[in-house]
């Protein structure tokens, strides 16, 4: 257990101590249970550390709504203690956005980005949006507003405290276009042709950016096209971090 800032953060250090480490950070409202099959097959070549973020698995959640900033200071400071100095980064989702602006920031080896989104999107707010920000103009309506938004929001937002509702917000509202061109480490693309979460045509925009990167997209597969395809992504994982 890593302790930060008075928070207690739930990771795993397995494989081989001596040998090229890599870090694993799962998507929104996942755990390390997520990464474990993208990891355990490289045991005997690899260091390997996955966490569970804060307010996820076996981790505390923040005491305030964190920025992606301050997840990263986090795992930045997990990395340190471990004595890494430039680390292989994995990342599945929202765990892929922390590692874009990890990378924009502080050295890496080399990074696999797994459906991860990096810029906000423009939806056309629904009816009931709508009325929502309607009902929060009116005088004394802030409550009822509140619980409208709970009925609303994504399966994401419904099922998080009030604190990780918050940093779900930041998260989705924090476009990452400007950090992904500063990455220069090279860079593996991975994603589902299917995946509705974050479409695909970001997947290439995101590889345009990128100055050294690649992309594999999986035909059929979803935003979870990593753990679908296991054998291919395992595959790339092995010839990609060497």
């Amino acid at each position: 257990m890593f302790k930060y800032k008075d928070i207690k953060v739930n990771y795993k250090d397995f494989g081989t101590k001596d040998k090229t480490p890599i870090i694993y950070l799962h998507g929104w409202g996942q755990n390390i249970e997520m990464m474990e099959p993208i990891a355990k097959p490289f045991t005997d070549t690899h260091r390997l550390i996955i966490l569970d973020l804060p307010g996820f698995g076996a981790s505390d959640e923040p005491e305030e709504a964190w920025t992606l900033d301050d997840y990263v200071e986090m795992i930045k400071a997990l990395i340190d203690s471990l004595k890494i100095t430039k680390p292989n980064l994995i990342g599945h989702s929202f765990g892929g956005k922390l590692c874009i602006l990890y990378a924009s920031k502080y050295p890496v080896n080399r990074l696999i980005l797994l459906s991860s989104p990096f810029k906000v999107k423009i939806k056309k707010p629904s009816m009931k949006m709508r009325m929502l920000k309607q009902v929060k103009k009116i005088p004394g309506m802030s409550n009822l507003a509140d619980k409208m938004k709970k009925h609303i929001g994504s399966t994401d937002y419904k099922n998080a405290s009030p604190i990780m509702r918050d940093i779900l917000v930041k998260h989705v509202n924090t476009d990452l276009t400007e950090a992904a061109k500063k990455i220069k480490c090279p860079t593996f693309i991975i994603w589902g042709d299917k995946d509705e979460a974050v479409p695909v045509e970001d997947a290439y925009e995101l590889e345009r950016i990128i100055p050294d990167s690649g992309l594999t997209v999986y035909n059929g597969c979803t935003h979870y096209a990593y753990l679908e395809r296991l054998a291919q992504t395992n595959s790339i994982i092995k010839s990609f971090i060497k």
